[in-house]
């Protein structure tokens, strides 16, 4: 799930004029007899102490860059929980706010102040150097020397997210959530009702594609001010990665799982062609036979016996997920959230009749950088909601964890990116095993299920992703920004990596009218990151097996972390730092390890076995 962690990170100018002192020549003697003065030594100016003055740049923009901060973060709260179809209010409030925020971020003052102070990076410390470099990359997302071209770009994405979040999507003639369509994939055997479903869900991306390509342009215009090539260069070296570092370390990943991933593609397409009494089984897996919109999670199609925490939870209500993810973070000793999380988050759907839409689009959100701290979601009582509040959790206190004293709040954001989406993946992937399910009474201890089902179902909802994130997202987003992918191959670019990485294929041709791509959230307003969340699962795997191994000794398959004091010890160590140190470091310095698709392959090394066998005598075709 996406979450706003520090999107915005900017810094404040502040003109540095060295005062120079000058230090008076000591008297010379003068000799007995008359003569002419010597003319005194010229003063020696003390040099520059440019600590002080990075010093006195960062306090003062620091209070500025808070509250402007929390100027947009509001506006953009507005805009995503209060959507009236028509009513461009809000969308208007957000422009200007945001369009304050980036003249602070990038005038041309604070640019020329920070290139100046980074010019004697050998004289400063660590965290100013970090903070300085931080304010300067932000400053690149909208820099003053092109306002014009950066006020268009805000204007343009508050009104891509109008679009994107007002859209009424219909089925069978009736207006749908996204939530219903999700549930209907996961549930509807009809392949026709099917189909219509998942063109339904797609059914968005034509309004989208003129608003998508002016952003395409603005974007890249934007960050090209200060010397970026283009937008995905500029996203990926906030990991102190290049473009070309950053694909071939997405293809790293895809190469080391797939493997696992071709076996679990040749069993789906079996498995799913008896599901549906399909006369023959297709080479490649039509998009809508799985049960995600873009086949990122196959979870759903593996059913663990003995296991149905739908149904347990459903008993539960809507409000027992949220506090129930709480509780376990307090068992490992994170405090409880502050009472406005409660106040001012928007956790439930919406009643129905409300005059007005929300983003369902699960999210969290750092609004102030300091302890107001809110999630963004449409909790029902069901597994996959179970799931998602733990994970939402994680942001939540990864905010909480990193909002210290000894975190500046331009740092105040994750190791990198990818960290949030990792702790917080994990924390459910950990809320979702036998032994943590038993201690909440979710399943009967003596309840016997079969582990290999349940290590398959975790592999249909993990492994998949790998392809789609890295493979798919990535590569497209690189096309379209860094390779100007013409207007007329987005979809087809789109299909072509669909059935390249995931071996998925549209139930029918899919031409340009259409804009597949688009209805992903994330292309249009987190762009040209998602193989953050690839790397995510990677530092996931990493993760828990050390917490399994090393500080639980349990079978990372069947681990409990709940009430571990040393476990929230491991973590609060990871997120206290906030950005403050590089996250290689953090890395290796706790698990021992570089990053490695090691520990997933690893983990889900016992399934192999059996997914050979099942696909004995059956056509790979990837």
């Amino acid at each position: 799930m996406k979450t706003r962690y520090s999107e915005f990170r900017f810094a404040r100018p502040w003109p540095v004029l060295a005062a120079l002192l000058t230090a008076c020549a000591p008297t010379a003697k003068l000799p007995t007899v008359a003569t002419a003065a010597a003319p005194a030594a010229p003063a020696t100016p003390a040099p520059p102490d440019y600590r002080a003055q990075a010093d006195q740049f960062l306090t003062r923009y620091t209070a500025e860059y808070v509250r402007r901060y929390t100027q947009s973060s509001e506006a953009e709260w507005t805009s995503n929980t209060h959507i009236v179809p028509g009513d461009t209010t809000n969308a208007g409030r957000t422009g200007r706010a945001n369009e304050r925020m980036a003249a602070f971020a990038g005038s041309a003052d604070n640019i020329k102040e920070l290139r100046y102070l980074l010019t004697h990076k050998d004289q400063l410390i660590p965290l100013q150097v970090k903070q300085l470099e931080t304010a300067l990359y932000n400053a690149a997302n909208s820099p003053q020397t092109v306002a014009d071209l950066v006020k268009r770009r805000i204007k343009a994405e508050a009104a891509q997210t109008e679009k994107l979040y007002g859209f009424d999507y219909k089925y069978a003639g009736k207006s749908v959530t996204t939530n219903d369509i999700d549930a209907l994939l996961r549930t509807e055997t009809s392949l026709p009702k099917r189909q219509q479903i998942w063109e339904a869900s797609k059914a968005i991306g034509p309004t989208l594609k003129e608003g998508l390509l002016n952003l395409r342009d603005l974007r890249n215009q934007t960050v090209q001010a200060l010397g970026y090539s283009d937008f995905f260069a500029y996203q990926a070296s906030d990991y102190g990665l290049t473009r070309a570092e950053m694909m071939q370390l997405v293809h790293q990943l895809n190469t080391e799982l797939r493997p696992l991933y071709r076996e679990l593609h040749t069993y789906a397409r079996y498995e799913l062609a008896k599901k549906y009494h399909a006369k023959q089984v297709p080479d490649y897996l039509p998009s809508d036979w799985l049960p995600n919109r873009w086949g990122q999670d196959w979870g759903s199609m593996v059913t663990v016996k003995g296991v149905n925490l739908d149904a347990e939870i459903a008993k539960k209500g809507s409000e027992w997920p949220v506090k129930q993810a709480e509780r376990f973070y307090q068992s490992l000793g994170f405090p409880a959230l502050p009472a406005s999380f409660y106040e001012k988050s928007s956790l439930y759907p919406l009643p129905a009749g409300t005059p007005y839409k929300k983003n369902n689009h699960a999210s969290a959100w750092h609004i102030d950088l300091q302890h107001d701290v809110r999630s963004l979601m449409s909790v029902e009582p069901n597994t996959e909601w179970y799931e998602t509040t733990h994970h939402e959790l994680g942001h939540i206190y990864y905010y909480l964890t990193y909002t210290n004293p000894d975190v500046p709040p331009l740092l105040r954001q994750g190791a990198n990116r990818a960290y949030h989406e990792a702790i917080g993946s994990m924390m459910g992937l950990a809320a979702q095993q036998k032994p943590f399910l038993v201690g909440l009474g979710l399943i009967d201890p003596k309840t016997q299920t079969d582990q290999t089902q349940q290590l398959l179902k975790e592999a249909l909802q993990y492994v998949p992703f790998i392809p789609f994130a890295s493979g798919v997202m990535s590569e497209w987003e690189n096309a379209f920004y860094a390779e100007n992918l013409p207007a007329d191959q987005l979809n087809a670019k789109w299909w072509a990596l669909c059935k390249q990485y995931q071996g998925m294929v549209p139930p029918t041709p899919r031409g340009e009218n259409y804009l597949d791509p688009a209805t992903k959230t994330h292309i249009n307003d987190d762009p040209a990151q998602y193989y953050d969340y690839a790397l995510s699962y990677i530092i996931l795997f990493q993760l828990h097996d050390h917490i399994a191994r090393k500080i639980l000794h349990q079978d990372p398959h069947a681990t409990n972390y709940y009430g571990s004091q040393e476990v929230g010890r491991f973590l609060q160590d990871i997120m206290r730092p906030g950005s403050s140190r590089d996250w290689r470091t953090v890395l290796k310095e706790k698990t021992g390890e570089d990053l490695s698709a090691r520990a997933m392959v690893d983990y889900f090394q016992p399934l192999m076995a059996y997914l050979k066998e099942q696909n004995k005598g059956r056509k790979y075709t990837m």
